[in-house]
């Protein structure tokens, strides 16, 4: 089964199923990822990230799903020291990785440093306070999250092999009777071109790159990852890293981190011990 979400083409893959069953599993796995990007998505009035967005300055009560996301960007900010940042959102104000040549002026990112940091928000759960002018950006968790927890759902369900893929994030639970499943990862700038086939028996891959969302100027790319402390694209990150792990939030959030290092992403990601794969 096929679908939209989160800006991305979806999948469910089932061997061997009828289609009855397909459509019934297909659906639980769509209707968490539509859940997970209406209740988190940045772009929605409706969501609890804009509910959080208009309470600024106000002390907050989240629930418990959301509380758990604070709780793990937290962790994420602390372990990274600072580098993986959930309020570096802000920045999109002055960035639009479109292609373009459009770079933003230098004053106008340092204005809106003041409006980054994990540590200026007040989180003591479940009561939160998102400081005046900060933002939270979920978007560099949330795709993850959503296969983490259709992943969840579907393997309450079914014991037989399944694989659940958004836009290239991906989760198995074991390998088909054919054989491991087959993955493809894209080469840089192209659509749908593999560079290389890699086999998953069970586990999760996350790639994160600047195929699609980046800018040039006098020659020189500019990928999306953004440096917090900087509020300036990374220099001499990796075009993409893909990264193996137990659950496709590691995954991502491994990736992410690979690509905040730079030149040092191989380094890195040999430190943590995880299978992955890089292009320059």
């Amino acid at each position: 089964m096929t679908f939209s979400a989160m800006a991305s083409p979806c999948e469910l893959l089932l061997p061997a199923t009828d289609q009855a069953d397909a459509w019934e599993l297909g659906m639980i796995v769509a209707r968490e990822a539509w859940r997970v990007e209406q209740k988190y998505s940045r772009y929605r009035d409706d969501s609890v990230v804009a509910w959080i967005h208009r309470t600024r300055g106000k002390e907050v009560e989240v629930d418990a799903e959301t509380g758990s996301l604070l709780n793990f960007a937290r962790q994420c900010y602390e372990l990274s020291d600072g580098m993986f940042d959930v309020t570096s959102g802000k920045l999109r104000q002055v960035w639009r990785f479109d292609g373009s040549n459009r770079i933003p002026e230098p004053l106008a990112v340092k204005r809106l440093l003041q409006y980054v940091g994990f540590d200026k928000v007040q989180w003591r759960p479940p009561h939160l306070m998102l400081p005046a002018g900060m933002e939270i950006d979920f978007g560099g968790l949330g795709k993850e999250y959503a296969v983490d927890r259709a992943f969840d759902l579907l393997a309450e369900r079914r014991s037989a092999p399944f694989l659940i893929n958004f836009g290239g994030d991906l989760r198995a639970n074991q390998p088909p009777p054919h054989g491991p499943w087959q993955v493809g990862i894209e080469r840089p700038d192209t659509d749908r071109d593999a560079a290389m086939v890699l086999e998953l028996e069970r586990g999760a891959l996350a790639t994160s790159g600047d195929s699609r969302r980046f800018l040039i100027k006098d020659g020189v790319r500019y990928g999306h990852i953004l440096d917090p402390y900087t509020g300036w694209p990374v220099v001499n990150a990796p075009r993409s890293v893909t990264v193996a792990a137990s659950s496709c939030t590691e995954a991502g959030l491994l990736s992410t981190l690979a690509l905040l290092h730079g030149i040092h992403a191989e380094a890195f990601l040999d430190m943590q011990r995880v299978r992955h794969w890089i292009f320059r």
